[in-house]
């Protein structure tokens, strides 16, 4: 099962899971091509960029998933698309703070819960990016 298949507002561990694994995902792909652009002075220094990038948006997944289920839930509302920049929001507000900056936190909370929005109603509403026109 996809996080589209499960029900929103239901299930919000396996929904969690699947988007921290997503997040982990993505932080060991960013993190090799950062040690590959900026190579580091030991093999310490690789390991500690690799798992301080992989960490973080792990934990950005995680933020995101929980966040977004538990919204729904207490919004009463599963399908509505706040849902997602609330969640979205939060891993924002989780990067400002892990960067001690209430900049990034602030934009990052607005971009990443603009995104996480607008991915909800492009779902909600067939929106595709690639693949075959529709006849």
């Amino acid at each position: 099962m996809g996080y589209w298949d499960l029900q929103e507002g239901k299930d919000c561990v396996e929904k969690t899971w699947i988007t921290t694994k997503l997040g982990t995902a993505l932080g060991l792909v960013g993190s090799a091509y950062h040690i590959v652009a900026f190579q580091p002075d030991s093999a310490i220094q690789a390991v500690q960029r690799a798992t301080n990038g992989t960490v973080t948006m792990a934990a950005l997944g995680a933020i995101f998933g929980m966040t977004t289920c538990l919204a729904a839930q207490a919004r009463d509302a599963p399908d509505d698309p706040v849902n997602y920049f609330i969640g979205g929001c939060a891993s924002g507000v989780f990067l400002g703070a892990r960067t001690h900056s209430a900049m990034t936190g602030t934009t990052a909370c607005i971009g990443l819960g603009t995104l996480a929005m607008f991915t909800k109603v492009g779902k909600m509403e067939g929106w595709r990016l690639a693949g075959p026109p529709r006849m």
